[in-house]
């Protein structure tokens, strides 16, 4: 019956985040399950649904995303934006790298903030946390880093944007590469175009964003050879890189493709979408019921000034590149 309470939490977490879409359901979801698991420390029969909601729905969820990302469209106008998502990703990744060696932090959680930060938030926290065996716990902590700075983002970034001169163009491209989260970039861009009525810079943001999303796949597999690779130098337990390859990233891929080619319905395709956002929203809840938020609290420190670092770099160099290319 896991299963079911997590659904039960989902319900309400996903009518918030459509009312508070700067939050978003994932959040109140993850919120309500730690509150939750404050008072219900054993969770007894509940425990296999749980930790079945926490890690296949959530794959199940990611595959499901696939079916919103038409390649032809990523390909047109996500194109544009490589220079400036490649250059961001790396960046976060080498700022996430060094902070992790510099103070001694946790290898799972800094791989988290560092792939959250730089790809899509909490789908590639979600794509990557199976692949490297993080605990829902750690995923709790890369999940509330990533938040805080996607809500900060989504209300500094338009006027940051306009304060700077930036075009409806690259403002597009900022939102798309400097934000994290889909539901934070659509808020930014949504406010951009309140503030400067037939820009349009939604549709740009989203595409940037969806090009982005891509990167789980290269991502996700390298870190399943990197940790095979690890236990073989290591000579310890091996660890067999067909149990844990990302398969559910190749049918990401797999849909991603369907729908690029197969003519699916408009309306079946925001079906699964939606699907898949609420799968999230379950899963997040099964995380907070497995997450100790006293602990969670206690150890923030080190992840936040690691998420605060990955954020400012990603957003600095997102304009830099754009600079350097004319854009801006």
């Amino acid at each position: 019956w896991g299963i079911l309470l997590c659904l039960v939490i989902a319900v309400p977490a996903w009518l918030l985040g459509k009312r508070f879409e700067v939050v978003g359901g994932p959040v109140f979801a993850i919120l309500i399950g730690m509150v939750i698991a404050l008072f219900w420390k054993e969770q007894g029969g509940a425990k296999p649904g749980i930790t079945y909601t926490s890690k296949k729905i959530l794959q199940l969820a990611v595959v499901l995303l696939g079916f919103g990302m038409n390649l032809a469209s990523v390909l047109q106008v996500g194109g544009q934006s490589l220079p400036i998502i490649l250059s961001t990703i790396a960046t976060s990744l080498i700022v996430a790298y060094v902070l992790y060696r510099a103070m001694k932090m946790d290898a799972h959680i800094s791989t988290l903030i560092g792939v959250g930060s730089s790809i899509c938030g909490g789908s590639a926290i979600a794509a990557t946390a199976p692949v490297i065996a993080a605990d829902d716990e750690e995923i709790a902590q890369a999940i509330s880093v990533i938040f805080l700075f996607n809500v900060l983002a989504a209300l500094i970034f338009p006027t940051l944007g306009s304060a700077l001169g930036l075009s409806n163009e690259g403002f597009g491209l900022f939102a798309g590469t400097a934000v994290n989260d889909t539901s934070s970039v659509t808020a930014a861009a949504a406010a951009w175009d309140g503030m400067h009525p037939g820009a349009n810079t939604l549709d740009t943001a989203a595409i940037v964003k969806m090009t982005r999303t891509l990167a789980i796949i290269p991502i996700t597999l390298v870190l399943a050879l990197r940790r095979a690779g690890k236990s073989d130098r290591s000579g310890g337990a091996q660890v067999n890189l067909k149990k844990i390859f990302p398969w559910f990233v190749l049918f990401f891929l797999l849909a991603s493709v369907v729908t690029t080619v197969v003519p699916i319905p408009a309306a079946v395709v925001a079906f699964l979408k939606d699907a898949s956002k609420f799968f999230i929203v379950m899963a997040r809840g099964a995380i907070g019921l497995n997450t100790d938020l006293i602990k969670l609290v206690k150890t923030g420190g080190k992840p936040i000034f690691m998420g605060f670092c990955c954020w400012v770099a990603i957003a600095g160099v997102s304009l830099g590149v754009q600079h350097l290319l004319g854009i801006w």
